[in-house]
């Protein structure tokens, strides 16, 4: 039969494959979380959420201003996908605020997020928060676009890259924007979290999930950047303590971005609840938060339609406060599993001046994991 379908077969042996070369995720390896993740234990899971990447690595060697090397890159996440244009109720958060994210201003005020939101490196806000304005004045349902206030989340990936070359362009975001889609997300050094370092490991973007027994879908999208190595906690074992090798730095620095989505009914000041659960999930890794460590959290609900018709009068719905602590837990856990997931996915990687950091080694994490009796056996 697939002789008959040539362009069948290659997509079904595209697919073979990429399933094949799909790296192991946290649980694979064995670690154990709480909760009951989604189909994807991804943000994804939640309905209409859309992710795109754009990657940026070359050069290698002594850094030159300009030139190179570069490693870094842009992450979008649409609430309703890119060809939807409505918006959503959103809250934010923030642990410690040695960071940016664009647009918080208006969500505090008006409980409302317009567009996607978009994660790079520290210098690169600026031009990511213009070229999302272009890509939406191209896309514009409506005849003009009169305002917008782009939300840009950033996190410092200088160790490994040319920070100041300023190489995330206009093209790359608009790259991210349309690439964007459902289902798996891609891990680990990619998109906005491609020069990332996670205690001292290389970090980036990680994922998790985690369904209600009332139904309701949490998806958790990081960009993790931070900590020490001594600090790191996996599963409440000191993993970090175990792997001494390849630490590059005395002080806490870094930080991490945290995007929540949920189709829980939710009201702008319950996401902002929401917003402040991720600390804990940080303190179960190790984090202390240092004064150099940008820790940012946003959440959003797809559930409502947000009013956008002035003069008339909408309905919302929104649970009962009483309700809320399942959705606590689903933050707090799927958080957790997101920024073991990023150090899972992250590969050792040679960056400017000949920087390394070097990846979470599996086979150790198995036996630390297996030696302070948390490991989970496969069946």
């Amino acid at each position: 039969m697939l002789r008959r379908f040539p362009r069948l077969a290659a997509l079904l042996v595209s697919v073979a494959v990429t399933v094949l070369a799909a790296p192991p995720r946290a649980r694979e390896l064995g670690v154990p979380f709480d909760g009951q993740p989604g189909p994807l234990n991804a943000i994804t899971d939640v309905a209409g959420v859309e992710v795109g990447h754009t990657t940026l690595i070359r050069g290698e060697g002594k850094l030159v201003v300009g030139e190179g090397p570069v490693r870094t890159g842009v992450t979008a996440i649409f609430p309703r996908g890119k060809n939807n244009h409505a918006s959503v109720f959103a809250g934010w958060s923030t642990l410690n605020g040695n960071g940016e994210m664009t647009g918080t201003a208006w969500i505090d005020e008006a409980g409302i997020l317009d567009g996607p939101v978009m994660l790079t490196n520290t210098h690169s806000v600026g031009v990511v928060r213009d070229a999302v304005i272009q890509w939406q004045v191209k896309h514009a349902q409506k005849a003009e676009v009169w305002w917008s206030l782009p939300v840009v989340a950033e996190t410092w990936d200088g160790w490994l890259n040319d920070l100041n070359g300023f190489h995330v362009k206009p093209e790359h975001v608009f790259a991210a924007l349309d690439s964007a889609y459902g289902g798996p997300v891609e891990e680990g050094a990619v998109g906005g979290g491609t020069g990332m370092i996670c205690h001292e490991f290389k970090g980036g973007i990680g994922t998790a999930s985690r369904v209600t027994r009332a139904g309701y879908t949490v998806g958790v999208l990081v960009q993790a950047n931070y900590g020490l190595r001594g600090q790191l906690r996996i599963a409440g074992v000191p993993v970090g303590r175990e792997i001494p090798e390849g630490k590059i730095r005395p002080d806490e620095a870094g930080s991490i971005i945290v995007i929540i989505a949920t189709d829980a009914p939710l009201l702008p000041h319950q996401l902002k609840r929401l917003a402040r659960r991720p600390p804990l999930a940080l303190g179960r890794m190790g984090s202390v938060s240092g004064d150099g460590s940008g820790d940012l959290f946003l959440a959003f609900s797809t559930a409502n339609t947000v009013p956008v018709e002035p003069g008339k009068p909408s309905s919302v719905q929104m649970l009962a406060t009483e309700d809320l602590s399942p959705l606590f837990a689903a933050v707090v856990d799927a958080t957790e599993e997101a920024i073991v997931n990023a150090l899972v996915a992250g590969e050792t990687m040679k960056g400017r001046d000949d920087h390394v950091v070097l990846g979470l080694p599996h086979d150790k994490l198995r036996e630390i994991l297996k030696k302070y009796g948390r490991l989970v056996e496969k069946p």
